[in-house]
């Protein structure tokens, strides 16, 4: 929105720290918690700060190709003079001005309830913002951008006027989304974006997850009731991106059993063999139908179960599969027995012996907590 709240120095205010430092907590914990579930790290993670130039000349391109206005307050978009404006979401300037919140403070100056702000000016309320650069061209003073135009710059300087594929969540769809599109073409007169990939809402128990309702986890509540982090990453996949996710700690805990048993195949996997077409095919195709990674990784699951063929061969399909997935199925240290687990092992097979199977309990206990699961067979102790 327009409203101008700063979320950073807010965030400052409230912790005793300055804007810059609560900027850089949140980056390092935010990239943090990326590797833990294994995002790639792009080749570029640019930070808005850097980029003011981008985001004046851009300004300054929209100011002068006619689609920008000037107040005492601000630069606003005048969304009236993009015939396409709203194409993304369905809505009509109109179907905006409808849903206007009265509570927002509003530019008398401005001249449509749907122009969003390019650049905002350091007066009035904003006359002590912390951050704050030179305005843009021809505009006495200074000020920062506004909640959009950032993107907008950043993307086209990296990636050029058109890129291939942006993503995000579905309420970015009426307001962020509309809005870079309408000052990406306008300034630049081609397409902005060839397909959007809108990803739906993250439930917690059924209620939406946010920072304002206090009902999110983070990684580190994810490693204090000691699940992989991984699992994390494998429970979002067995759902599709365009549903809806409702998080529950049941929820965590039964894709860190399925973790578990990927992992527990790929430690007793002692040689790659030959991958299986067959399934690759079928793990391709899942894919392929709007990224349907629930089904894909059902025929990860099939293969892994499917004992009539080697493990070797299973073990490289599988692998082939976690190029994708990113499960970290490469990195599973390899099953091995130690000198004292061989040692309980024996020792609980001669208590059984005995029947005296209050020392095999305990002695499974003790194998369990090294790591181990315990099989009991016809020919004694196994360990998995």
């Amino acid at each position: 929105t327009d409203s101008g709240e700063d979320k950073l120095e807010k965030g400052a205010h409230k912790e005793g720290k300055t804007v810059w430092d609560i900027a850089q907590f949140y980056t390092d914990y935010f990239n943090d918690t990326m590797r833990a579930v294994g995002v790639l790290t792009p080749s570029v993670e640019c930070k808005a700060t850097d980029h003011i130039e981008q985001m004046t000349a851009l300004v300054e391109t929209l100011i002068d190709k006619g689609y920008a206005y000037e107040t005492k307050e601000a630069v606003y978009f005048d969304v009236s003079k993009d015939t396409n404006y709203g194409s993304l979401s369905g809505q009509t300037i109109s179907d905006k001005e409808t849903a206007v919140r009265e509570e927002v403070v509003v530019d008398p100056d401005k001249r449509n309830s749907a122009d969003f702000v390019l650049w905002f000016k350091r007066v009035g309320k904003f006359a002590n913002h912390t951050m704050h650069w030179p305005n843009p061209k021809g505009i006495p003073g200074d000020g920062f951008p506004g909640w959009h135009i950032e993107c907008s710059a950043m993307s086209m300087h990296y990636l050029g006027e058109t890129i291939d594929i942006h993503t995000g969540g579905v309420e970015h769809i009426p307001v962020h989304h509309e809005n870079e599109i309408a000052q990406s073409e306008c300034a630049t007169g081609h397409s902005f974006v060839r397909y959007w990939v809108h990803h739906e809402m993250l439930l917690n128990d059924g209620t939406k997850m946010s920072k304002s309702l206090q009902n999110f986890y983070t990684i580190d509540d994810i490693k204090k009731h000691g699940i992989n982090p991984l699992a994390v990453r494998l429970m979002v996949m067995q759902t599709n991106y365009r549903k809806t996710l409702n998080f529950t700690w049941e929820s965590l805990e039964s894709a860190a059993v399925v973790l578990k048993k990927l992992y527990s195949f790929a430690s007793h996997a002692e040689m790659i063999g030959e991958t299986i077409d067959t399934y690759l095919d079928q793990f391709t195709n899942a894919l392929c139908e709007d990224l349907n990674t629930a089904k894909a990784l059902s025929v990860v699951l099939e293969l892994v179960q499917n004992t009539a063929l080697p493990v070797e061969d299973r073990y490289a399909t599988l692998l082939a599969c976690d190029a994708v997935l990113g499960l970290d199925l490469e990195m599973v240290p390899k099953f091995s027995i130690t000198d004292d687990a061989k040692a309980l092992m024996h020792t609980r097979d001669e208590a059984r012996a005995t029947k005296d199977f209050a020392t095999s309990d305990t002695l499974r206990t003790e194998l369990e907590a090294l790591g181990y699961t315990v099989l009991d067979s016809a020919d004694g102790t196994v360990l998995q």
